[in-house]
């Protein structure tokens, strides 16, 4: 049974928030891009995911990355090879 999307919390404008989805678009990951600003729900869900606010985000099953740059995002994937190799992440 395959996961959902991973889901990546957003706020326009924020140069953190672009990075990542430049990234991942290189990578050819989809994802279920949620914008916190536009969307209190999304925000509210956010810190409930998190404990944080800030942005970017990610939830992927019960992994979690809570307000990454792209190299940290990395660091904390390349300990997940399982998440990596769902994602299909090229590390």
């Amino acid at each position: 049974m395959s996961k959902s999307l991973p889901i990546l919390f957003v706020k326009p404008g924020c140069p953190w928030c672009v990075k990542a989805l430049e990234w991942f678009a290189q990578q050819g990951v989809k994802l279920d891009v949620r914008d916190v600003i536009a969307n209190m729900h999304e925000m509210r869900q956010l810190v409930a995911i998190t404990g944080q606010s800030k942005c970017p985000s990610l939830k992927y099953g019960d992994f979690i990355v809570a307000d990454f740059g792209v190299d940290e995002f990395i660091a904390k994937a390349k300990k997940r090879p399982d998440v990596c190799q769902e994602l299909g992440l090229k590390l």
